[in-house]
């Protein structure tokens, strides 16, 4: 195996193109890996950690290239072996493996009572193992943060701020990036803000695990766009008031103007639009190509005008694919037989699901509309779902 092996990365070191331009790059995250000081220099794969790669863990060869490339000065494959079976055992599955080694394939250097002490952790806020490596595999900067200055300060943190470990749990379970930022700078000065804007803290707490990673942004940023929320109108008391600074946090002035542009050359007044943001900020986050070819699909069917996209903005959060589109065929073709002689409303279109929707307008009209339309329509889509 391991003359195998080295054959295989002769190869390799003979064209250090051959590594660069293979077809499975796409799973190398980013140029970290290839800092200027390690491209100054060859480095040549251990074959020994490869053949154990690819041998014992089924990575691919260009990952275990990469990853043994990675460590010239380490030459213990036991320890590369004994730390992946170790893993495994904890319930991390090949991918999540893969994943951090291709973070950073040091990993395979450390010990196996490291690995204890910090999966502990974790267990002691009575995570699972397989909900553990799901959190750890999502966020691999766990892994190389230093435990004493960093995790277990966040989490102490967090603690205090939801009041179990049970809630700690559960929110880093929907979002482990809690651990790896700095939570005096944002989270706490965050929940803050809120707490100024007379925002009791229920409520905060309810947005903390509704949109976890908006209370991660750097807290001067929060409070412009909060103070912009406001004056926009959102009323602190609704479900939606931290979608509205989330949304401004990651959108910078000049995307906005863009946007209102362009739903202002759609047909939309400033009341409009800011109407709409008051229901709905979240359909501001999608880009602006987005949102454009959204709206002019519901205009284009002549049955929706900006009136109706205004009273039900939700319809600007589904997916083209998967429901408008579809949909609108599907009622255009009704309409063409005589089969319906008003289209329902948008928020009747928007709101059934893909079975009541079947049930309400195909079922009845099954033999009228015929099979080869059905299966154009939803038979297709059904079997992209099920993919």
């Amino acid at each position: 195996m391991i003359a195998i092996a080295r054959k295989y990365l002769s190869s390799l070191c003979l064209n250090p193109n051959s590594f660069l331009c293979c077809s499975n790059l796409h799973f190398i995250p980013s140029i970290h890996f290839f800092s200027t000081a390690r491209a100054k220099r060859f480095i040549i794969p251990s074959p020994e950690i490869y053949d154990v790669l690819v041998h014992n863990h089924q990575f691919s060869p260009e990952l275990a290239a990469h990853a043994s490339s990675r460590l010239p000065k380490f030459r213990s494959p036991e320890r590369a072996d004994s730390i992946l079976s170790f893993l495994k055992e904890n319930s991390f599955t090949t991918t999540q493996l893969q994943k951090l080694v291709i973070y950073n394939p040091r990993i395979l250097g450390f010990t196996i009572e490291g690995f204890k002490s910090r999966l502990k952790v974790f267990q002691d806020l009575g995570l699972s193992s397989k909900e553990i490596a799901k959190i750890i595999s999502s966020n691999q900067r766990i892994l190389h943060s230093c435990m004493a200055n960093k995790v277990i300060p966040s989490l102490s943190m967090l603690n205090a701020l939801l009041g179990s470990n049970e809630e700690v749990a559960r929110l880093l379970k929907k979002c482990s990036w809690f651990l790896t930022h700095d939570l005096e700078k944002t989270l706490m000065p965050n929940v803050e803000i809120l707490k100024s804007c007379s925002i009791p803290m229920e409520r905060i707490i309810y947005f903390l695990h509704s949109h976890p990673r908006n209370f991660l942004v750097k807290s001067d940023i929060m409070r412009k766009s909060v103070d912009r929320a406001i004056r926009f109108g959102v009323p602190h008391t609704s479900a939606v008031f931290i979608q509205a600074p989330g949304v401004l946090s990651y959108t910078s002035e000049g995307m906005w103007e863009v946007k209102l542009k362009t739903l202002r050359d759609l047909g939309f007044s400033d009341d409009d639009i800011f109407t709409m943001f008051r229901k709905q900020p979240s359909v501001f986050s999608a880009s602006v190509k987005t949102m454009k070819n959204k709206i002019e699909l519901l205009l284009a069917t002549g049955k929706y005008n900006v009136s109706n996209i205004v009273t039900y903005p939700t319809a600007l959060g589904c997916s083209i694919e998967k429901r408008l589109d579809p949909r609108m065929q599907t009622l255009r073709l009704l309409e063409s037989k005589n089969l319906i002689q008003k289209w329902p409303s948008l928020s009747t279109v928007i709101t059934f699901t893909d079975d009541r929707f079947f049930d309400k307008f195909i079922r009845p009209y099954y033999d009228n509309i015929g099979e080869e339309n059905i299966t154009k329509i939803f038979v297709r889509r059904q079997k992209e779902m099920n993919l």
